[in-house]
Parts: C-alpha cells; sequence; structure tokens
C-alpha cells in the first residue's frame, strides 16, 4: 500500500511556513558569522591557539591560512586523466539459508586531451567463505566482528579505494591524473561506533590508508596524481564552529566548564549557531572559486591518517557549493592541489554541477531491485540442483508474496 498524502499534507505545510518564517534569523546569523570570518582572518595566529585550547561537543576546523581567503580557478592543463569508482552492495540477509554479502564496484577512466577516451566497467564480488564474512581477531578467545549493516558499508568505501589505487597504478608512469571517490575520506563509520581495535586496524590502517599510500607514492617527475573525495552539499559545520570558538569569552573554551548550565540561545556562540558552513560559502564564494585550507580536527584523523590527514576547501560550482577533502600529501603541494581545484570545475561542468566521473561510476555500480531478485532466484536454482534446501523465514516468503 503507497503512502497517503492526504494525512500529512498539513503537516507539510506546517513544516515548510516554519522554514520560511525562521529565514530572517537564518539571515541574520549567516551576516553575523561572515563578519566574524572577516574579523578573525586578521589575527589567525590567535584564532589557531584558541581552537587549540578549546574543549567542545562540536568538531572544529582549523584553519591553514586566513579563513576569509578564496582562490580563483588555475587553467586546466591540456591532456589529463580522471578516475573514479562508486560503489553498492547487498547485504546478509538473515532470513537466508547461505550467509553472504555482494559488493560491486563501478570505475571509470575518462582521458582527455591528445589520446581521448573512456574505460567504464564493475566489478562485482561475492563473499560467503568463513574469513570474508567476519573479521577476526587476533587474540584466539575474542569473537570476530560480523561484516553487516553499517561495517559492511565502511567495507564498501574500503574496496571504492582499493579499486581506485589499483586503477591509478595500472596508468601509464606519465602524465596528471585525478583519483575521485564519492563522499568523504574519514571513516565516520568507525568513529560513530565502538568497534574493537582490530576492526579498525583491519579496515581502516591495512586497508583505507594502505591504498591512499599506494596513490601518494606513484606521484614522480613524470606522473602527478593527485586523490580527493567529493561531497555534494555538505551538512558540516566545522568552519562555522571555529567561528563559535573564535566569539566565546573565554580563552580557553570549554562547553562543559564554563556552559553546561547555561541554556541554549543565552550563550555568545549560539548567535551563529544552525548556520552551516555551505551557506557561509555560498555568501563568500564567487564562481569557480575556492575557500582557504581547512584540517579536519576529527579524532581518528588526528589518531590514525598521518601523513594522509584530512584537508578541506569548499567549492563553489553553478548555484553549489561542495566541499572537497584531500590527503595531506595533496594539500601542501601546491600544483597537486591547484590540479584538483581545476580538474574538479572541469568534470562538474561537463557533468552538469556533478563530476562526471563519479556518475557514470555510480552508474556502473548502482544494484537495483530486479537484479536483487534475479541474484535470489540464481542461488535459489543452484542450490536447488545441488539438493539442497531453499528455505527461507515465513517472514521472507511473506514479503515476496502478495496475500490481499
Amino acid at each position: 500500500m503507497s503512502l497517503d498524502l492526504t494525512k500529512i499534507a498539513q503537516q507539510v505545510e506546517k513544516m515548510v511556513a516554519h522554514f520560511n518564517g525562521s529565514g530572517r534569523q537564518r539571515q541574520q546569523r549567516l551576516k553575523k558569522a561572515l563578519d566574524i570570518l572577516t574579523n578573525e582572518a586578521t589575527n589567525l595566529d590567535n584564532l589557531r591557539k584558541k581552537i587549540v585550547s578549546s574543549k567542545t561537543s562540536w568538531l572544529v576546523a582549523e584553519p591553514v591560512d586566513e579563513p576569509d581567503r578564496h582562490y580563483a580557478s588555475p587553467p586546466a592543463p591540456e591532456d589529463f586523466t580522471i578516475i573514479a569508482t562508486d560503489g553498492s552492495n547487498i547485504d546478509v540477509d538473515r532470513h537466508q539459508l547461505i550467509k553472504c554479502y555482494l559488493i560491486n564496484i563501478g570505475s571509470v577512466i575518462l582521458n582527455y586531451g591528445t589520446n581521448s577516451g573512456a574505460v567504464l566497467d564493475s566489478s562485482p564480488h561475492l563473499y560467503s567463505d568463513d574469513e570474508d564474512l567476519v573479521i577476526t581477531s587476533p587474540e584466539a578467545n575474542r569473537r570476530g566482528q560480523p561484516i553487516e549493516g553499517a561495517l559492511l558499508g565502511i567495507k564498501r568505501g574500503v574496496e571504492e579505494c582499493r579499486h581506485l589505487a589499483r586503477i591509478a597504478v595500472e596508468l601509464p608512469a606519465n602524465g596528471q591524473v585525478l583519483a575521485l571517490l564519492d563522499g568523504s575520506l574519514i571513516l565516520w563509520g568507525l568513529v560513530s561506533k565502538d568497534y574493537p581495535e582490530f576492526v579498525t586496524q583491519a579496515l581502516l590502517d591495512n586497508g583505507f590508508l594502505r591504498y591512499l599510500d599506494q596513490m601518494r607514492k606513484l606521484n614522480n617527475s613524470q606522473k602527478k596524481l593527485a586523490t580527493a573525495s567529493y561531497i555534494s552539499f555538505p551538512r558540516s559545520t566545522d568552519v562555522v564552529n571555529a567561528l563559535r570558538v573564535a566569539i566565546c569569552p573565554y580563552q580557553a573554551p570549554n562547553c562543559d566548564r564554563y556552559c553546561d548550565k547555561i541554556s541554549w540561545g543565552k550563550r555568545e556562540c549560539d548567535n551563529i549557531s544552525g548556520v552551516t558552513d555551505r551557506e557561509l560559502f555560498s555568501a563568500l564564494l564567487d564562481e569557480k572559486e575556492r575557500s582557504a585550507l581547512f584540517i579536519s580536527q576529527s579524532s581518528i584523523v588526528k589518531k590514525r591518517y598521518g601523513a594522509h590527514r584530512v584537508y578541506f576547501f569548499y567549492l563553489k560550482v553553478d548555484d553549489e557549493i561542495a566541499r572537497i577533502e584531500i590527503p595531506e600529501w595533496v594539500a601542501v603541494n601546491e600544483s597537486r592541489l591547484e590540479l584538483t581545484h581545476v580538474l574538479i570545475l572541469d568534470q562538474c561542468r561537463r557533468g552538469h554541477g556533478y563530476p562526471v566521473a563519479l556518475a557514470e561510476a555510480h552508474e556502473q555500480a548502482v544494484i537495483t531491485g530486479a537484479d536483487r531478485g534475479n541474484l535470489q532466484q540464481l542461488m535459489e536454482m543452484l542450490m536447488a540442483e545441488e539438493c539442497l534446501p531453499t528455505t527461507t523465514s515465513a517472514k521472507s516468503r511473506s514479503k515476496r508474496t502478495r496475500w490481499i
């Protein structure tokens, strides 16, 4: 049965009216945030010291240069290559007799200039062996961590990076290359859940970061390779949070110590609370410009990323602000940073506002409802041929059958 929209129409109308009514207040907060951004740019060292000494309940970006700076796009090279990957998966179905999951990685190689061309591919892989289904602990008496749900999503991200590194290694030994991932370079899923240490080691230290390192080592006098991730319509507030720290009346801000019993709306920093980085830089940047660089202060980045510490900047593409994340070895190299800036803009121009390589990689990776049904039928047919039971749970059969 479809959703009865008539029953929630008034609720939607009320929600839209409330959002429209808060518009003036949001504009006032945005104007104040822009004023603070400009003022703090003149005292960058003091802002950095204040951020380092702060203890907040929210993520605060560290500015690399004056936070109100913006940079025009450099000229694009004549010959370059864009590589990109994206992924999708089918999770473990607890209603099925055989436990397994599937990851499908879509990949794209786009060559521009003298030897223009495109290679689009997909690489599906079914995981069903015992060692594939669980991340094992080095401690013999400790239970392993099943790969399913949120953890499978993290593993898919690692596989996307692995395939990207493999493609980068197989490219010619010269040229200019931008390697693109969709989403964040920070494996937030490992932060949001308290996974055992061996899980983080397997997926991050021995997985994602190792593949980033493979791409870093490809740079030489003949080959320039930059790696970046693209976040469309970001909701992050890291930079605005840095401004909240800036206007805190305490030189060493400590939310729990000084403001724990102060109600919301009465703290100085509440004057710009609710403003997003996207809104801030949409007002600051002109078309094709990027913002200053910032460093993520995520605990997992500070603790584990090392040479791949995550920097980011905001980029104005048409009417949208995108967040671009790059590892440190790209951020500190001006030519790689400029290559990232101009080639992402070029990709967005070709893709009507979104990088065409990522859009094509997504199309290669997507798993439709029909694909899932066909895989299920194939599994049941082959199990029947081997005289294996194809029994599923009653709940699963009920969902696949229309009773009324």
